[in-house]
């Protein structure tokens, strides 16, 4: 990929409550609501620390007549909280109905656990969030909803469990409770302590299609169109951010915030606009990850530390912009043990709804002896897709290894992917990638329909070119491009013909 250098937003909480019901262990007391104004029936905020966008109203209640009403806007999740004290060795179990979408309700502190509603709202739902203590604690019980997403309703929120009660350090009864108002800065935190940051980004919204499509979104300007995130057409099932920066304090470590050059060309683009539109797509139905690398990334991960930290620093960047994965881009040299053991290190931080893809050049994917290659192969139990990038290569040998197939040809696209799909790896794992337009790349673009095509005959042996692969793999993944910004220059072309065409794939 081409570059010059180098999304968690909560959605907004509608009506909604919580109820919390005490599971006591053996010998315990009963039951007993610990939180103070639960149902917001005192009319104001009295007992809870709240964003400056949180208010009581009437006419939303779900039961009684008031309700908790939050605005989320790009700088904030709207968050309400409130401290309790808990007993050791004691079952809790936190219920709220809420209404709206990304709602989530929890626990932070000494415990951690929360939930979320991902409906976009219309009525209320319950949700239920279990815990236990080993020792007496105190800690912050939160409502909140995600970046950007609009107004959310809350009600009914109770804490029911032995002894405890409201920490002394709350707001006074009968008093509202507030935090300050907003920074004018768009990248504040959400909210000022002791309110708890957002628990987590809104999961992705389910598994990737059978035969999808990738395109990457260039945080950074190089004469492609400047896009804001939201302004990626559907036609694109997954996009890559490109791309995360070295963390020269860290071996291994990334860091990554939105290019001050992309937001001047967008007359204003910030950390937590990007995060409300991870959010916006992933209402659409499409995924979101992070690309580490490009041609002139310095990201090395050559060791258990640097691995550590790779792990981490992603993990961190996921959980606050709310991406789905990562996307690995390294094109000045991998280490396929050191990334493997990061990249399943962050899978086991995430869980299997990780997103982890490679994006190798063409050399990278000639030989299961290729470092890449290698890591492909390492990962395979946990590897999404290899996007191999199928441009700025030359000539290079196919699959039959009789002859060198020109790069910009169907043959080259068919005879190169061939190599993938005889060896180790799943046909679901391979795709092809191509430049979205002649300036996308210093060399290899052809038109998308050849792409088309080389598709057909790897999936069903029809449509072929010359060389006609000695197999056919109906579950080939799909196409990948660079980049949706240059797509954008030139009208969408590729989105437009490749889109529509997988759709037609066994």
């Amino acid at each position: 990929m081409r570059r010059p250098g180098r999304i968690v937003a909560l959605a907004s909480l509608s009506a909604a409550a919580l109820a919390l019901v005490g599971l006591a262990m053996p010998g315990a007391s009963a039951a007993t609501n610990t939180l103070s104004n639960p149902g917001f029936e005192t009319g104001n905020l009295s007992g809870w620390t709240c964003d400056s966008s949180d208010s009581v109203v009437t006419g939303h209640a779900h039961s009684g007549t008031f309700a908790l009403a939050g605005a989320a806007d790009n700088g904030s999740t709207a968050q309400c909280s409130q401290s309790v004290s808990l007993a050791a060795n004691t079952a809790y179990q936190l219920t709220a109905f809420v209404n709206g979408g990304y709602v989530f309700i929890g626990v932070s502190g000494g415990i951690s656990a929360s939930t979320w509603t991902p409906s976009t709202g219309g009525a209320y739902q319950q949700l239920t969030v279990s815990f236990s203590t080993t020792a007496a604690t105190t800690v912050t019980v939160f409502v909140h909803g995600w970046y950007g997403q609009g107004l959310y309703y809350a009600d009914d929120l109770t804490l029911n469990g032995p002894g405890g009660g409201p920490s002394p350090t709350g707001s006074p009864t009968g008093s509202p409770s507030r935090s300050p108002s907003p920074s004018p800065s768009p990248s504040r935190s959400p909210s000022p302590s002791p309110t708890p940051s957002p628990t987590g980004p809104p999961p992705n919204p389910g598994p990737l299609p059978k035969h999808e499509l990738t395109g990457y979104w260039q945080d950074f300007t190089n004469g492609a169109r400047p896009l804001r995130l939201s302004d990626v057409p559907t036609s694109y099932d997954l996009v890559a951010i490109a791309f995360a920066d070295t963390d020269p304090s860290k071996p291994g470590g990334v860091t990554f915030h939105v290019d001050s050059g992309l937001s001047s060309a967008l007359g204003g683009y910030s950390d937590a606009n990007l995060r409300s539109d991870v959010a916006t797509l992933h209402s659409r139905g499409q995924h979101v990850v992070l690309s580490v690398g490009g041609q002139n990334g310095t990201v090395s991960v050559g060791d258990s530390t640097a691995a550590a930290n790779f792990a981490n620093s992603v993990h961190g960047i996921m959980t606050s912009f709310g991406f789905d994965g990562v996307d690995i881009d390294l094109e000045n040299g991998v280490n396929p043990s050191a990334m493997s053991q990061a990249l399943h290190s962050l899978r086991s931080m995430t869980g299997s709804s990780l997103i982890v893809t490679l994006a190798p050049q063409t050399i990278d994917m000639q030989s299961t002896g290729g470092a890449y290659f290698q890591l492909a192969l390492n990962i395979k139990d946990i590897l999404t897709v290899v996007h191999t990038q199928y441009y700025n290569s030359g000539s290079m040998l196919g699959c039959d290894q009789n002859q060198a197939y020109p790069q910009g040809t169907e043959n080259f696209l068919t005879a190169l992917a061939c190599i993938q799909l005889q060896s180790a790896l799943r046909p679901d794992q391979v795709a092809l990638g191509l430049p979205a337009s002649s300036q996308a790349a210093g060399g290899g673009f052809q038109d998308p329909a050849n792409l088309n095509a080389a598709l057909d005959c790897l999936a069903r042996g029809t449509n072929c070119g010359s060389f006609k692969p000695p197999s056919t793999w109906p579950s080939i993944r799909g196409a990948m491009t660079w980049s949706v910004n240059w797509d954008a220059s030139n009208g969408f072309h590729f989105a437009n013909t490749v889109k529509p065409h997988l759709g037609t794939l066994p």
